[in-house]
């Protein structure tokens, strides 16, 4: 059949607000009210609330912007972390007083002994026993410098997103996109949008996708090839990069394809009470991903090898055991294979738990700090936040598709975007989400932010708790160094943005915890 709509409108201030392409050439339509709230607020309201979102973020990353560009270390970050420094030193000097009889270990070095004194055979061993904050204040430039060209990046991709975004809207991409869909499942394989909306609904997803694919990919591209590769992070080659591009929208399409279509085929066959069966539906979706993101997925992408055999093995199998941690394999993976980045986590359910360290990481901490790590992330488990957030995002699940299905029928919030003819399911999910659930989103996830802070720091006082606390303060250090962390981040920014705690926050409140301990 041949697209049927319009192109012919012109967009002023008036409202309502009606984008250049509808379904039909007059916007008539016998079932839509045009006197409704929806119809005559909502695209403007959505373009509006957009626009609003990214000058608010535009201000964070404006303060952020300020911050990456001073050149004076600090002064907070430098007084805390001289004491942990001082701290390190003085239980060096007394494992040393005690070993005196013993072979030499390797001790903290003073800042004048670091002048003179070298390991001939491994300056990168060395390195870890050295004071910190000498090291932070020689990677603060460098840090700085990061910063500084990831938030303008940042800023010019988040005003490409913003106004692809507004003109999508203004111009009716999401009902030209439809009916794009629709014509090329009529014209080859003879469907229909009332009959197969399902079908038809997976060709506009894989059409919406591509593209998203397309205009995202130059931004992928400088990020990883300019910018991580300047500061010394990115290891992928261009090969690398596209074969990943080419399994995720491969796995896109093999998952997400299924998924979507049981999930509108709910939406429609489930009444009105669908959300119930919804939620259901994606509480055993969930439990899917998660069993098989790690087992199936991510070995696509990287390599997992178990731990050799030796004193670190035997001392995480030994920290899990005293937290009663079901650790069945201890796994190293090959991150150095793209970036330089570290990190750790866990993954696994009931009595059959895993934990996967980045090899990076083996070669930026020592193994006492590794252990103060795992005590961490163990940390999350034993508190129960790992299962707390399980159930949060099940409960955003609910809620979300319950007020959905009291707005399903709202033809005219779907005419407002151009869907004068037929609504499909798929979209008026959309549009949901993109509009009326779009506020309720940014104030949770804002909400959700602020309670991974809190586990954050719940994590940090587990493995203070657990007699780590030097260890953890020195390795959060060195991967911040490694890592070329924020040392001086906006106050602003870093609470809107950040799920973990500054460094300096973090340092602090260990050392609060450690001083509270001395004096009881």
């Amino acid at each position: 059949r041949e697209l049927e709509a319009t192109t012919n409108h012109t967009m002023d201030l008036n409202l309502p607000w009606i984008p250049q392409y509808s379904q039909d050439a007059t916007g008539d339509s016998p079932s839509v009210d045009k006197e409704s709230v929806y119809y005559v607020w909502s695209l403007a309201l959505t373009v509006i609330f957009t626009v609003s979102v990214y000058l608010f973020e535009g201000l964070l990353d404006d303060r952020q912007k300020r911050a990456y560009q001073k050149t004076t270390f600090p002064r907070e970050l430098e007084a805390t972390v001289a004491e942990i420094d001082r701290e390190r030193l003085a239980k060096s000097k007394s494992t040393d007083s005690d070993n005196n009889n013993s072979k030499p270990t390797t001790t903290l070095q003073s800042d004048d002994d670091d002048k003179t004194k070298k390991d001939d055979n491994d300056d990168t061993k060395s390195d870890l026993s050295k004071p910190l904050l000498p090291q932070l204040k020689d990677k603060f430039k460098k840090s700085q410098q990061y910063g500084l060209d990831k938030i303008n990046f940042g800023m010019i991709a988040s005003t490409y997103d913003t106004l692809e975004g507004v003109a999508f809207l203004l111009l009716g991409f999401m009902p030209y996109t439809w009916d794009l869909a629709a014509q090329m499942g009529h014209d080859w394989f003879g469907w229909s949008q009332e009959a197969d909306e399902i079908k038809i609904s997976l060709i506009f997803l894989a059409i919406v996708t591509v593209i998203g694919t397309i205009t995202s990919l130059p931004f992928e591209l400088y990020s990883t090839f300019q910018i991580e590769r300047k500061h010394g992070f990115n290891k992928q080659t261009m090969g690398l990069f596209f074969s990943d591009k080419l399994k995720s929208l491969a796995l896109t399409f093999i998952i997400g394809g299924p998924f979507v279509a049981l999930l509108l085929w709910i939406i429609k066959a489930g009444g009105d009470k669908f959300y119930l069966y919804v939620w259901i539906f994606l509480f055993c979706f969930s439990l899917f991903m998660m069993t098989i993101v790690p087992t199936v997925i991510m070995p696509l992408f990287n390599k997992y090898e178990p731990l050799p055999e030796g004193s670190l093995k035997t001392r995480v199998f030994e920290l899990a055991g005293q937290l009663k941690y079901p650790l069945t394999k201890l796994f190293v993976m090959d991150g150095s294979k793209r970036s330089a980045h570290s990190n750790a986590f866990m993954f696994g359910f009931g009595s059959n738990r895993r934990i996967v360290l980045f090899d990076t990481l083996l070669e930026q901490v020592k193994e006492d700090e590794i252990l103060a790590i795992l005590g961490h992330e163990l940390g999350h488990w034993k508190l129960g936040h790992t299962l707390s957030n399980f159930w949060v995002t099940q409960v955003y699940f609910g809620a979300a598709f319950y007020f959905f299905s009291l707005t399903f029928g709202a033809t005219e919030l779907y005419a407002a975007f151009g869907f004068t003819q037929f609504t499909p399911t798929l979209v008026a999910l959309l549009l949901f989400f993109q509009t009326l659930w779009a506020p309720v989103d940014k104030i949770l996830s804002f909400l959700l932010t602020l309670f991974s802070r809190h586990n954050e720091f719940a994590a940090d006082k587990f493995s203070v708790d657990l007699g780590m606390s030097q260890m953890l303060q020195s390795g959060l250090c060195k991967i911040h160094l490694e890592n070329l962390g924020a040392m001086a981040p906006d106050a602003w920014y870093s609470t809107y943005h950040y799920s973990h705690p500054p460094l300096v926050e973090r340092l602090a409140a260990m050392m609060a915890l450690d001083q509270k301990r001395k004096q009881a």
